[in-house]
């Protein structure tokens, strides 16, 4: 497995969550699974997280195929201890390229940064003198990683029987380089054209391709959410299927969570009240209103609906309707948007401009509801997480959204959720005025939540899909 991220390595968003919940998985079922990413120096892990150690260096120092300011940096390959029946997780530490700043950057010192773990994640299983079945990239920065596979590495012993997978988490970032770097980035050939697309080169080259979620599957093939490789895509859509991501309910359920003031379950839900109220102390919400605690935990980018959030909001907190916490960093212009709206509304509407994961803990636990109102979503896991903490979903019908919250029925009381179609700000209000309905109604919120709680999206029932598919790669080669 080659990433950019890893819990609790390294992690903005559901990336990290997936690759770790799924190679536990798998390795939990006798696999052997190895992982790589970068070693972010200046990344601090939280305690509570933190493995026993790392730093475990494999091989000497190996010299870079990737130049930087025309010369080839040294960097090591690591290892970090995990438990007993854990995936092995090795650590491409290269202090020039990753040792300051966050996961990302910017500019072409990204295309060094990402070509390098892709070369670097190959000479490990060399150095290890391990073969793999499957070589399983993930996003685009790992998506150079089948292309030197079948120009130079497939010659070497080790890969001689490997397969290579490529996952689109998110299509909307495909990491665009002038073609120009090709020769620096230790690539074989350059090129057509004068770009050079990480993600579109691991769509050409990847032995089989998969997205998070089914429905997304099928969306990428069209022009609106393809995002310029629909066409690609297409040509290639019977080596493409879509998996649902998992939950890995061992680090996400309220009835265990060490991060939350109290535990909670479906068949108890005494404790979410008392986190409701940490949270609402800890945001400064007005006590005294008996209306929903609206919770989001996001990127603030425009993928992610923070439009329709700003549009649909102002309104409800004006009839103090609801009172809302948002979580979440990212462009500077929403993140100014939301300031101001949370300025204008004091003790009604908070707005963390944090990642903490302890609060965002805080968040679904506290939270009646939950805002997912994304614009597209391949998968999305905060809806999965909210489900399970009971607080009720109102998501965009897209993608994994729209495999995973179904839009509450009152006559039948089935689904667990409010789920509107377009993507304005007027869908967004609507789903949420449907949601005021059935709170104001206590029986019928119970069994929503209920039947949010109970749902199941577990690694155990998404993890085979992958083996199906790895199993056909290799023609059934245990």
């Amino acid at each position: 497995m080659i990433s950019a991220e890893y819990a609790p390595f390294a992690k903005t968003g559901g990336l990290a969550d997936m690759v770790a919940g799924l190679c536990r998985t798998l390795a939990g079922a006798g696999h052997d699974v190895r992982v790589i990413l970068p070693r972010y120096t200046s990344l601090t892990v939280d305690p509570q997280d933190r493995l026993p150690g790392s730093g475990l260096q494999i091989g000497a120092l190996q010299v870079s195929p990737v130049r930087v300011k025309n010369a080839h940096p040294g960097y090591h390959l690591l290892q970090a201890l995990t438990a007993t029946g854990e995936p092995l997780i090795y650590q491409l530490d290269a202090p020039l390229l990753f040792g300051s700043g966050g996961i990302y950057g910017g500019g072409e010192l990204e295309a060094r940064r990402f070509a390098l773990l892709a070369h670097g994640a190959l000479r490990l299983c060399e150095l290890l003198d391990w073969s793999p079945d499957i070589v399983h990239c993930h996003d685009w920065h790992a998506a150079l990683v089948p292309g030197l596979l079948k120009r130079g590495y497939l010659q070497s012993r080790v890969f001689r029987s490997a397969s290579s997978v490529l996952t689109l988490h998110n299509i909307g970032y495909q990491g665009v380089f002038p073609a120009a770097l090709a020769g620096e980035l230790g690539l074989s050939t350059d090129p057509e054209g004068p770009q050079l697309n990480f993600l579109r080169a691991g769509i050409l080259d990847a032995d089989a391709l998969t997205t998070v979620s089914p429905s997304h599957a099928a969306e990428i093939l069209t022009p609106e959410y393809g995002k310029g490789l629909e066409r690609l895509l297409r040509e290639r859509r019977n080596r493409l299927v879509g998996i649902l991501n998992g939950v890995d309910y061992a680090a996400w359920d309220p009835a265990t969570d060490p991060r939350l003031p109290a535990r909670y379950n479906p068949q108890d839900i005494s404790g979410k009240t008392a986190c409701r109220e940490a949270l609402m102390a800890r945001a400064d919400l007005n006590p005294q209103l008996r209306v929903p605690v609206l919770g989001m935990v996001t990127r603030l980018a425009e993928q992610k609906g923070i439009e329709l959030v700003l549009d649909a909001l102002p309104g409800l907190l004006r009839e103090r309707g609801v009172q809302a916490v948002i979580l979440g960093q990212g462009e500077e212009r929403y993140s100014a948007l939301l300031r101001q709206l949370a300025n204008a509304f004091p003790n009604l509407l908070r707005f963390f401009e944090v990642q903490d994961e302890g609060l965002a803990r805080l968040v679904y636990a506290g939270a009646d509801a939950f805002l997912v109102p994304s614009i597209y979503e391949p998968c999305g896991l905060t809806q999965m997480y909210a489900l399970r903490y009971g607080a009720v979903p109102v998501v965009r019908e897209t993608g994994g959204l729209k495999d995973t919250v179904r839009h509450f029925d009152a006559g039948s009381r089935t689904g667990n959720g409010s789920v509107f179609k377009h993507a304005n700000g007027a869908g967004l209000t609507w789903a949420l005025r449907e949601l005021l309905g059935w709170y104001r109604q206590p029986e019928l919120w119970a069994q929503l939540r209920r039947n949010g709680m109970l749902e199941d999206y577990s690694w155990q029932h998404q993890a085979p899909r992958y083996l199906t598919l790895y199993n056909q790669l290799t023609g059934g080669r245990q």
